[in-house]
């Protein structure tokens, strides 16, 4: 690539930087693409390596990132970006419309829960559930408390999936409407529980648990069953049993063959 484009690369980086989250690594890239983000500026330090991945993992993006991507030196990427992903790919995306989000989180027309993290304190965490989210079909993850749910740590963990569903900070005040199924070791054992479709599953941090204010206002609290003497689970695994249980949405019938 010659000089003037990788120029050209660097001042559009800077250029589009404001407003927008870093997407660091191609399966971020991969899944922000198509799940319809905005991507300003994409780059690499190796577009040959970074389209042979696209053959074999993202053959129905392989055209528009080889469009997209700009290949750089590997020394202007490490100055781009606060370090490099193993696959050499760093982009910019706008961050998801917060209006729309809400109005996903809260539409009338809501079919599957929304995971609220009441307070969390590990961004790998945030973005670990926010991936479990997007995989189960949910509605949205909402987090209380002073963590940003798109901060890069929390992006960069969610692999680009923050755009597969409604991610937003709300207050306790503010959550979605919704029936409010707590996890709490002093619920029921969630195994006798039906979770309804417009569930709020609400999670506290792994010290603390949930807030005095998400208990308050919990319809339900509910346990996952554990062994005696055992403390807790991490929060991403307990996300996980809890939305194993409710099962994801209805899938349509798979066509019959003619």
């Amino acid at each position: 690539m010659g000089d003037d484009e990788a120029v050209t690369a660097v001042r559009r980086w800077h250029e589009a930087a404001a407003g927008t989250v870093l997407l660091d690594g191609f399966h971020a890239l991969k899944h922000a693409l198509r799940f319809g983000a905005e991507v300003r500026i994409a780059v690499t330090s190796d577009k040959a390596a970074a389209l042979a991945l696209a053959d074999d993992l993202a053959g129905d993006l392989t055209a528009v990132i080889e469009e997209r991507l700009v290949e750089v030196s590997a020394k202007t990427l490490r100055d781009l970006v606060p370090r490099v992903h193993p696959t050499g790919v760093a982009a910019l995306a706008v961050r998801r419309d917060r209006r729309g989000n809400l109005d996903e989180l809260a539409g009338p027309s809501r079919s599957a829960p929304v995971v609220v993290l009441d307070n969390p304190r590990n961004l790998g965490n945030v973005g670990a559930v926010v991936r479990l989210a997007a995989g189960f079909g949910v509605a949205g993850v909402v987090t209380t408390g002073d963590i940003d749910p798109w901060h890069p740590n929390a992006v960069r963990s969610g692999a680009g999936l923050h755009f597969a569903t409604a991610v937003e900070r709300l207050t306790s005040d503010d959550l979605p409407p919704g029936p409010l199924y707590a996890l709490d070791a002093e619920g029921e054992d969630i195994r006798s529980v039906v979770i309804p479709d417009d569930a709020l599953l609400a999670f506290g941090s792994e010290r603390h648990g949930i807030s005095p204010e998400v208990r308050k206002r919990a319809t339900r609290l509910v346990a996952l069953p554990m062994r005696p003497q055992v403390s807790s689970y991490n929060l991403a695994t307990s996300v996980a049993m809890a939305l194993f249980h409710w099962g994801g949405p209805v899938q349509a019938p798979p066509a019959q063959p003619r």
